[in-house]
């Protein structure tokens, strides 16, 4: 995902997360991803605490992220972020953060998650509530 997606989350670059060259070491947005994650989960009703409510469970099975520009210690990136595919189990979380004074493209990327029975760690159907949710939100 390039385009901005409709929810994003501001993050402000901390000093202790750049690195020798004085950018944003790579690892870091993996953790900026994290947070655009939970923070649109929160955006469209239903967090994750929703999910364990229910019974069930997520495992982050896959990420990918793509490096387009560098970001720097005080800069404020904007994470847009939403869920691009619903499968079964499975469900996408893709990613662009932008820099936010000059609109620069800083990353893209994505997470795949899947919904489990927390007892047995095996996948289940992601819960109807999640679908409707990010539908509603999407569409709304």
């Amino acid at each position: 995902m390039a385009e901005k997606s409709k929810f994003y989350y501001p993050i402000k670059v901390r000093f202790v997360e750049t690195d020798a060259q004085g950018h944003v070491f790579f690892g870091h947005y993996l953790t900026y991803f994290d947070v655009g994650l939970t923070e649109y989960m929160h955006a469209i009703g239903f967090s994750y605490q929703d999910l364990l409510a229910m019974g069930l469970d997520m495992f982050y099975v896959a990420s990918d992220c793509q490096y387009q520009s560098r970001a720097y210690f005080d800069e404020v990136l904007h994470v847009h972020t939403c869920i691009g595919e619903i499968g079964n189990s499975s469900f996408t979380f893709q990613f662009a953060i932008y820099e936010k004074e000059s609109d620069r493209l800083v990353t893209t990327g994505q997470i795949v998650a899947v919904v489990v029975d927390p007892k047995t760690q095996k996948p289940v159907r992601v819960p109807e509530e999640l679908r409707r949710a990010v539908r509603e939100y999407e569409e709304g």
